[in-house]
């Protein structure tokens, strides 16, 4: 088995595992003594867990996560991106990964090769991105554009 297909592959993990991930995903800065105390075991037991949970794939690390709308982007948008021939994926992948204000790009299945989450400052700022980056890279054909108008919620997977 190579490394993708262990890392896809879903991990072994038993109710102690669970009920770690459920408490650190709920809280990244949760003390592991904290844990451990909910979790009635050692602090070191909690540290070793969540070190294999690291291991294994399950968790990668931990971060801060930025409020795009205190920092002026207002604007949030979905792209589906139509390329001129299929070769061309990973040529726009990187041109995309190049443009800061794309935020998330997934390589789909459907109408369209590549879907991107893009934030800008305003619609303004959207068009301009549009018009003088994105139709600039070679191998996209023509793109399809969505605002979001709302978040109504946005979740993690849920811990059995």
């Amino acid at each position: 088995m190579n490394t993708k297909e262990y890392l896809e592959q879903a991990a072994d993990i038993d109710e102690l595992d669970e009920k770690i991930l459920k408490l650190i995903t709920k809280n990244a800065r949760i003390p592991f003594l904290e844990v451990a105390r909910e979790c009635g075991v050692s602090g070191a037991a909690i540290h070793q867990r969540v070190q294999r949970l690291l291991n294994i794939g399950v968790v990668s690390g931990s971060e801060f996560v930025v409020n795009p709308q205190k920092l002026g982007y207002n604007t949030c948008a979905y792209m589906g991106i139509y390329l001129d021939k299929a070769k061309f994926h990973t040529q726009v992948v990187e041109a995309l990964r190049n443009i800061p204000e794309v935020v998330e790009c997934h390589y789909v299945t459907g109408q369209y090769a590549i879907f991107v989450k893009i934030q800008t400052k305003t619609n303004k700022h959207l068009k301009q991105l549009i018009d003088q980056e994105l139709q600039d890279v070679e191998g996209i054909a023509r793109t399809e554009t969505f605002i979001s108008l709302e978040m109504d919620f946005k979740r993690q997977v849920p811990i059995k």
